[in-house]
C-alpha cells in the first residue's frame, strides 16, 4: 500500500528522502495545521488531517514517526488508530544490517549509517536517526527519538519517550528515564531519572520536565 506521512517539517521530509530509497510509494503527508493544507512540499502534496483522507483508510498505511518531539509522535499514534487507519511497517535504510538476534516493532524508521550488533530491542514507534551507534543488548522502548550521530553503549535501557539529542553518548549499563530529554553532545554516565533533563560532559541534572 502507498503510504502517508504525519508532519511535512525536516523530519516528515527526510523519511520521504528514506523512502524514496526504498522504493516506496509516498501519497502525501498528514498535518494538523490548516493553513498548509494543500501546499505541495517536496513534490508531494500536504493532505491536511486524517478526516480529510478518511475516504483512503483501506488503501493506505500511516507513518507516525515523521515527527521527531515523543509526546506528539505518541498522541498522533493514537489518533490514527482510533481513526482505524493501517500503521506502516518498520522502514529501515537498506545500509543497515538488522541481525536475526535482534527484535524489531512496528511503526519505526531507521535511518542510514546506523549500525545495530546483537541482542538489541527496538520497541515501537521509535526514530533511530542517522550515524547511530547501537550495541549488544540494548533496549529502546515505545516513541524513543534518538538525533543523528548517538553513540550507546552496552546493556543501555531508554525508556518510555525520552528523547536522545543529538552527538550524545550514554555509558554502558545505563538507564534513561521514561520521557526524558538528553542535551546535544552530552555524555551521560549514570542513570537519568524520568521526566528530567540532563546535559554536559558530563551530563547532569538541569531540570524537572515535570
Amino acid at each position: 500500500m502507498p503510504l502517508i506521512i504525519w508532519g511535512c517539517g525536516g523530519h516528515g521530509r527526510e523519511v520521504l528522502h528514506l523512502c524514496e530509497q526504498i522504493g516506496m510509494e509516498v501519497a502525501g503527508f498528514l498535518d494538523e495545521r490548516h493553513e498548509v493544507k494543500g501546499q505541495i512540499v517536496n513534490d508531494v502534496p500536504v493532505l491536511g488531517d486524517l478526516a480529510d483522507i478518511s475516504a483512503l483508510r483501506d488503501r493506505v498505511k500511516i507513518v507516525c514517526a515523521g515527527v521527531g518531539d515523543p509526546y506528539l509522535k505518541k498522541r498522533l499514534v493514537e489518533k490514527t488508530k482510533a481513526s482505524g487507519f493501517q500503521i506502516a511497517d518498520t522502514l529501515v535504510h537498506p545500509s543497515v544490517f538488522i541481525s536475526k538476534r535482534n527484535r524489531i516493532g512496528i511503526g519505526n524508521v531507521i535511518c542510514e549509517g546506523t549500525i545495530i550488533t546483537t541482542n538489541v530491542v527496538i520497541d515501537d514507534f521509535v526514530i533511530i536517526n542517522r550515524g547511530v551507534n547501537i550495541s549488544h543488548d540494548d533496549r529502546i522502548e515505545d516513541y524513543v527519538t534518538v538525533s543523528p550521530g548517538v553513540q550507546i553503549g552496552g546493556n543501555v535501557t531508554i525508556q518510555e519517550g525520552a528523547y536522545i539529542g543529538i552527538g550524545s553518548s550514554i555509558r554502558e549499563k545505563t538507564t534513561i528515564g521514561s520521557w526524558s530529554v538528553i542535551g546535544g553532545g552530552a555524555f551521560v554516565k549514570e542513570d537519568v531519572p524520568e521526566k528530567t533533563l540532563y546535559a554536559g560532559v558530563p551530563a547532569t541534572f538541569k531540570k524537572s520536565l515535570l
